[in-house]
């Protein structure tokens, strides 16, 4: 039995007791079982308010995973939760007192600008964003620099990390200052663009600490951080959508005045925009973050068989066509975005779906997709080991071969486990566990792209 946290907050330990007797009075649940249930409870709870979530919010989505566990739990949820959400969205929280939010505010709102003016900063040394000419290489190398850590300065602030946890945590971002910055990148050179692209990639894993704490070694540490990723992503969407719409009545509103709005648009608003709508954009999935967990299981039941039908159909046209992948950097930096996409899908899957639930239809939708992915990264893999075996290695193509194989091995395990838990052979929670222990594989490879490939390649 789960040993019981006792939660200072009165109105808490209130709705335990009413989630308690809501339970006792259904015959079908014992004395037992309502205390083993409630240890559960306790667990969840005690660590979505470790994570910085208020009482009443954090009560909700520990009932919800608890519909996970036990019908009952679920009924409760249903009964409850539109009360609960009308709370925490019309009113304060009582347990939260207005000027902590009104203080939360305050520094999301600094970092933001801070972020912003980061990016204006390198003008000031002789670097400016022109918006008749392409943007100074060191912005490209440099671009999570300007955002990621102050979003990880957010995180320590709200999780009440101590300055020794800034101190270990201010180590990669230094060490990413120093190897964007310290080689001598040929002027165009493709060692100089693979560190553009995956530098971000490698300091992510920083933010992931700074976000789930001491729990990132723990499955359902970095599976919340999976979440936030995705719902990140989501509403970073939405906030561009909303950009390009200022943007487009910018030009428009100038226009009418026969000015031209390029110097403002391409130097200040899509810049230093962009560069503060990460900070806002994770204030917002912090505030509400069961929200949008919600659309978790329609976008993957939306985009799952989209994707499926574009591979399946580019695999059919390639066999009928007999066209082979033409390995250029562009097509290789396309393939991998797109298996990265489905290994998005299938972990924002695991993240949303129910561990205990019997394996379904989805599931082996599911299935199909990590399969078609699977085939086409063995074509892709295939095309580039003939590129290399006949012009020989490239930063590109070492790149593209190195994330292919990545890929493969977990594109393979999946696949592997998913038709193990579909034969009812194994369960969907050692699919989740082994999506998660494989997070960091990324961004080792990441960092020794970084790091590695430079030198070795004489910084072309």
């Amino acid at each position: 039995m789960h040993g019981m946290t006792t939660f200072a907050d009165q109105p808490i330990e209130d709705q335990i007791a009413q989630w308690r007797a809501y339970l006792r009075r259904r015959q079908a649940v014992d004395g037992p079982d309502v205390e083993e249930l409630e240890g559960h409870l306790r667990d969840q709870l005690a660590a979505l308010t470790e994570a910085g979530l208020g009482a009443d919010e954090a009560f909700l989505i520990a009932v919800k995973r608890m519909g996970n566990l036990d019908a009952l739990s679920r009924e409760f949820a249903r009964a409850h939760s539109e009360r609960l959400w009308k709370q925490l969205v019309v009113a304060p929280e009582a347990d939260t007192p207005a000027n902590t939010s009104r203080t939360e505010m305050l520094v999301v709102l600094s970092l933001a600008v801070a972020a912003a003016l980061a990016v204006k900063v390198p003008a000031l040394f002789g670097l400016p964003l022109s918006p008749n000419d392409e943007p100074p290489p060191f912005y490209f190398r440099n671009a999570s620099l300007f955002v990621l850590p102050l979003l990880t300065v957010y995180f320590l602030w709200k999780r009440g990390s101590g300055v020794a946890s800034g101190l270990w945590l201010a180590l990669p971002f230094a060490a990413g200052a120093v190897f964007a910055n310290v080689f001598p990148f040929r002027t165009g050179s493709d060692t100089q663009r693979l560190t553009a692209l995956h530098l971000p990639i490698a300091l992510w894993l920083a933010v992931g600490f700074a976000y789930v704490r001491s729990r990132w070694f723990a499955a359902a540490g970095r599976m919340d951080f999976v979440r936030f990723s995705g719902e990140l992503a989501i509403y970073y969407v939405l906030i561009a959508l909303g950009g390009g719409v200022v943007t487009a009545f910018t030009f428009m509103m100038f226009s009418a005045i026969d000015m031209n709005p390029d110097w403002f648009v391409a130097g200040w608003l899509i810049p230093c925009g962009a560069a503060g709508a990460i900070i806002v954009g994770s204030w917002l999935v912090e505030a509400k973050q069961s929200v949008i967990e919600n659309m978790a299981p329609v976008l993957t039941r939306l985009f799952t068989p989209l994707f499926t039908v574009l591979l399946l159909a580019f695999l059919a046209t390639m066999v009928w066509t007999g066209n082979p992948i033409n390995v250029k950097r562009e097509v290789l930096i396309g393939f991998d975005l797109l298996l990265a996409v489905v290994v998005g899908l299938v972990l924002y899957a695991a993240s949303a779906r129910d561990p205990q639930a019997p394996p379904d239809f989805f599931d082996g939708l599911q299935l199909l997709l990590v399969v078609s992915a699977l085939v086409v990264d063995g074509v892709a893999l295939a095309a580039i080991a003939a590129r290399i075996s006949e012009f020989g290695f490239t930063p590109n193509r070492v790149a593209a071969l190195g994330e292919n194989l990545i890929l493969l091995v977990n594109l393979a395990r999946s696949a592997w486990l998913y038709a193990r838990f579909l034969r009812h052979r194994g369960s969907f929670a050692a699919l989740e566990r082994w999506q998660i222990a494989y997070l960091p594989v990324y961004a080792e490879w990441a960092a020794l792209v970084v790091v590695v490939f430079p030198p070795v390649f004489g910084y072309r």
